[in-house]
């Protein structure tokens, strides 16, 4: 059963390398990325299962000790997926929204429990997000969560989505169901809607919907800005 989720966002900026000189810009973001991840650390799950969006190619598990990387954004650094381990079939680079993840887990150290990972095309229906969750939730007696995604792309005339006057609504409504734990607006997002305003967040936050079930959980939301037009949700659920 789902015991902890953290919900961060998954731009590859939040690695100050790939940021450069605009790094500072997002330290609030990675505080909070941090506080909410020391939120499953404390749930003592048994399993830690990162959901993130991800293309085709790169969609479905990913084991731990799989491997990602920045270089397609200009830096040469590299990230492994929890432990490293040379047994871990070859398979597709983790997807940037699991690199991200990747990097996150190990600023903060995490060896509370096994990883595992998976990546969701936004093809992805809310039907079979919320099974999916169903079967991650299943996964072991205590499950944690990461769930990476983005809000809309739409905030400013110079976000990577141009200005839509939507946008911002969808990522209020969002973000309240993020940090209230709001399963019912989490499954009823407009998926059409969000694909227009290029939410990466939306088919991972109703996987976790379909996690959280039975699990009972409140949510707190812990950050929420909109730097370089792309809204960035940060929350924890307990």
């Amino acid at each position: 059963m789902l015991v902890a989720a953290a919900v961060c966002p998954c731009p590859p900026l939040l690695v100050p390398e790939v940021a450069a000189g605009a790094a500072p810009e997002l330290d609030a973001a990675r505080a909070a990325c941090s506080d909410a991840l020391a939120v499953l650390a404390a749930s003592r799950p048994d399993l830690l299962v990162v959901v993130g969006p991800a293309d085709e190619a790169r969609s479905g598990a990913h084991a731990e000790g799989t491997r990602g990387s920045f270089r397609g954004f200009g830096v040469d650094l590299a990230v492994t997926l929890g432990r490293a381990d040379a047994d871990t079939p070859a398979g597709p680079a983790l997807p940037p929204s699991l690199a991200v993840a990747a990097w996150l887990l190990e600023r903060t150290g995490w060896a509370d429990a096994p990883i595992e990972a998976l990546g969701v095309p936004e093809s992805l229906t809310v039907e079979a997000c919320a099974e999916a969750g169903r079967e991650i939730g299943a996964r072991a007696e205590r499950v944690a969560l990461l769930v990476m995604g983005d809000a809309s792309a739409c905030r400013t005339l110079k976000a990577p989505g141009y200005l839509d006057e939507r946008a911002a609504p969808f990522d209020a409504a969002a973000a309240r169901a993020l940090g209230t734990a709001d399963l019912a607006a989490l499954r009823d997002l407009d998926t059409g809607l969000a694909r227009e305003l290029q939410v990466s967040g939306r088919a991972p936050w109703q996987v976790l919907a379909g996690a959280a079930e039975p699990a009972g959980l409140t949510g707190t939301l812990l950050h929420e800005d909109a730097p370089y037009g792309v809204g960035y949700v940060v929350a924890a659920w307990s």
